[in-house]
């Protein structure tokens, strides 16, 4: 499998772009933020399995959990991508002001860079690993590589701060998140059953721990126990039990060839455990390179 598009140079990646703040907020985001175009690219939205929606954009994961009572939305992608939201619900033939509560892999702008917009537009309750609470309240400010210059997303203060093993319950659903600290000190994954006419599925959104090229395995100013953490993160990872898997970036779990726009409905499409493992594999090889190099 390929790597993930995480091995960027971070240059790129901190070569930052602002955006449009709601008036109700008049924080100042930092100028030329890197984004790929595949980030804003549509896609055509799909039921993956179950109540569970792909409403991304080519590249960037937003999960849809469909439930009685409103919506859980995982991820919302870089800034403007709340319009793009809307008009992907509208055509699976749901609404957006349904959604009741916002839940993100990790605090970065290109997960989180529309969760204000979203947020402010359905009063939805943003839960948060509390170990990224200070990065999603500050925009970005005090990520422990990229950041130091200023927001690089519109600041969201979580509702309810999520720890190791919690669970997140709307309309039937219980969705248990999984720490996975390294790429965040609060990235995380969510694991949860759906269930169709034919069977349950458990379902893993796996948050990939890729290393940015900056980040320094033996310590970081901001994040000293980074390496440790991402020793603990690749450990837990391969320990996980699923069906079905999916990421926040579309090449991570190599979306296009397991679907493509008009396809019919096919979760096993999503069972890649040994893809699964490879990435996992990959990390942990790099990982293991990079600490012998410091």
């Amino acid at each position: 499998m390929t790597l993930p598009k995480k091995l960027l140079p971070i240059a790129l990646i901190a070569a930052l772009i602002g955006g449009m703040t709601p008036r109700s907020q008049a924080q100042k985001l930092i100028k030329d933020l890197y984004v790929d175009k595949e980030w804003s690219a549509d896609y055509q939205p799909f039921r993956i399995a179950g109540n569970l929606y792909y409403i991304g954009t080519y590249d960037l994961g937003m999960f849809l959990i469909t439930t009685p009572k409103g919506h859980i939305l995982i991820n919302t992608g870089v800034a403007g991508s709340d319009t793009l939201i809307k008009a992907h619900m509208k055509t699976l033939g749901f609404k957006f002001k349904d959604i009741r509560i916002l839940l993100t892999t990790h605090a970065h702008y290109d997960h989180v860079g529309a969760m204000a917009a979203v947020k402010q537009q359905t009063h939805a309750k943003m839960m948060v690993n509390e170990k990224d609470a200070a990065l999603l309240a500050d925009g970005g400010n005090s990520d422990y590589v990229m950041g130091g210059k200023g927001s690089m997303f519109l600041p969201v203060k979580a509702d309810r701060l999520l720890h190791d093993g919690d669970s997140i319950q709307l309309g039937g659903m219980k969705i248990v998140m999984r720490q996975h600290p390294g790429h965040t000190p609060g990235a995380n994954s969510f694991l949860f059953d759906v269930k169709d006419a034919v069977r349950t599925y458990k379902v893993l959104i796996a948050n990939i721990p890729s290393i940015l090229n900056d980040t320094k395995l033996s310590g970081m100013p901001l994040y000293p126990e980074v390496g440790k953490d991402y020793a603990y993160t690749l450990k837990a990872m391969k320990a996980l039990k699923f069906d079905l898997w999916l990421a926040p970036h579309a090449g991570q779990y190599e979306l296009h060839k397991k679907h493509q726009p008009g396809d019919a409905y096919n979760p096993a499409a999503f069972s890649d455990r040994a893809g699964y493992d490879d990435v996992l594999d990959e990390w942990q090889q790099i990982y293991d390179k990079r600490v012998k190099e410091e």
